[in-house]
């Protein structure tokens, strides 16, 4: 194997509140088994995964993931927005004598950057373009939309040009901010929502539940009209991120859920 060989594949996305691991064994689509039906039209899938919250302290899980395999057997292929918890896993990583580590740039990626300043925006944005460009039909534009811990809405093009888009806080974020900055505003947990809230709360927490879920899903909403209206057609939606399975079914149109978007991106990078 050459230092260079891109595959097996370890793809990172470091989030600011997760890190998500995905094994790659090649960058084709792959099938289900058990069906018979491939997973993703054109987008490599990962063999397993790995979620975990680097704010826990700890990366045994990822010891456990890996198995019997040394991390050494890899080529690492890292994109980040949290420049902390990439250098721990970095640092982790060079302990453990791996040598094909790559952080992963906005020049690593197959994908045209209308904007003027292309390095300034978040790595997960581009790499969801990057899928898109995948995904979506070559004569209709697109929109990615990552629900995260903050709420990112994209536009790229019918030619496959990210051209930039708006940046929301996500839900979980407005919650804390809700208790933060006022007397009597208790937190609420909005992770465990799996079903959309009644918009009309009987009371303080339901009130505030209503206002965080359904302001974001009216955010997410409109930006796509407005997106919409600046497009050659009409855009193709793709969704991901920890709120999106319950965001998705709310949305016009034909927004699909995609999961492992940006792990799928990686890879996709890593065998150009």
């Amino acid at each position: 194997m050459t230092p260079h060989e891109p595959f097996p594949l370890i793809a990172v996305d470091v989030g600011n509140s997760r890190v998500k691991f995905g094994l790659f064994d090649s960058a084709e689509a792959r099938t289900d088994s058990s069906s018979n039906q491939c997973i993703s039209r054109s987008l490599p899938h990962p063999v397993k995964t790995l979620d975990l919250d680097p704010r826990q302290g700890s990366w045994d899980a990822l010891d456990a993931w890996l198995a019997d395999t040394r991390a050494d057997d890899f080529a690492w292929w890292i994109a980040s927005v949290q420049r902390q918890v990439a250098a721990q896993l970095v640092e982790r990583l060079r302990a453990a004598d791996v040598r094909r580590i790559t952080l992963v740039t906005s020049g690593d990626l197959p994908l045209k950057v209308e904007i003027p300043r292309p390095d300034m925006v978040g790595i997960d944005r581009l790499l969801g373009a990057v899928a898109a460009n995948r995904l979506r039909d070559p004569q209709r534009p697109a929109v990615v939309v990552d629900l995260g811990t903050a709420i990112t809405v994209d536009l790229i093009s019918a030619e496959g040009a990210f051209r930039g888009g708006a940046i929301l806080p996500g839900i979980g974020m407005s919650a804390r901010a809700l208790h933060q900055f006022t007397d009597l505003l208790p937190l609420i947990d909005m992770q465990s929502l799996a079903e959309p809230p009644a918009a009309v709360g009987n009371a303080t927490v339901p009130a505030m539940t209503s206002g965080l879920y359904w302001g974001a899903v009216g955010g997410v909403k409109q930006l796509i009209e407005l997106f919409a209206r600046d497009s050659a057609g009409e855009p193709q939606v793709f969704l991901t991120g920890g709120a999106a399975q319950s965001v998705a079914k709310l949305l016009p149109g034909e927004a699909r859920l995609v999961p492992d978007l940006v792990l799928s991106a990686i890879a996709i990078a890593a065998a150009k």
